[in-house]
């Protein structure tokens, strides 16, 4: 998340520090409705950095169903369960040291990674050319997202819904049993 100019920088770096803050106040919260609320607003922030990677796609799909649908699923179950505070917090020592583990790695490979938007990246030389120049041509949808998910991906897209799909199904099989038993 390189911005070549000063405004673009101080952009990316007020949303990752934003980003930190929230997923600090997640850590440290008692309160679940703050916690759910924050999520979202956690969900937003990233939306909001993968507007600024040019992922728009990926941005209105994490607003939607981070921010959106995760959010009101959330305050479903926190209406169900009526607790309002969390119950004491404990540190555990091999969870936070797998966690510093996998951060300090993440940390030591990034200068390792292609510049962003770099035009000599190797993504640049696959097939997103091939993409771009022939799908309006093969495929006939001048939209080259729209014709990636729906055809070279469809059965990855259909596997996306299944599975979106299926957590549907079991959510509301969840709430039928829980609403059966109080009967």
């Amino acid at each position: 998340m390189q911005g070549g100019t000063p405004i673009e920088t101080l952009i990316n770096f007020s949303l990752l520090s934003l980003l930190l803050v929230t997923a600090i106040g997640i850590m440290f919260l008692r309160d679940l409705l703050a916690v759910v609320i924050i999520a979202g607003v956690y969900s937003l922030l990233m939306a909001a950095i993968f507007t600024q990677l040019d992922a728009v796609d990926v941005a209105f799909t994490e607003a939607s169903v981070g921010a959106g649908i995760s959010t009101v699923l959330l305050l479903a179950t926190l209406a169900l369960i009526k607790k309002q505070k969390a119950d004491k917090y404990e540190w555990r020592i091999p969870a936070i040291i797998l966690a510093l583990l996998t951060g300090a790695l993440l940390l030591y490979s990034v200068p390792t990674m292609p510049l962003f938007g770099n035009p000599q990246n190797p993504i640049h030389h696959h097939v997103a050319p091939q993409y771009i120049q022939e799908t309006p041509e093969i495929i006939g949808i001048p939209n080259v997202v729209t014709s990636v998910l729906a055809d070279y991906r469809g059965f990855d897209t259909l596997g996306e819904v299944t599975v979106i799909f299926t957590a549907g199904i079991g959510v509301l099989l969840l709430l039928a049993r829980r609403r059966t038993k109080k009967q």
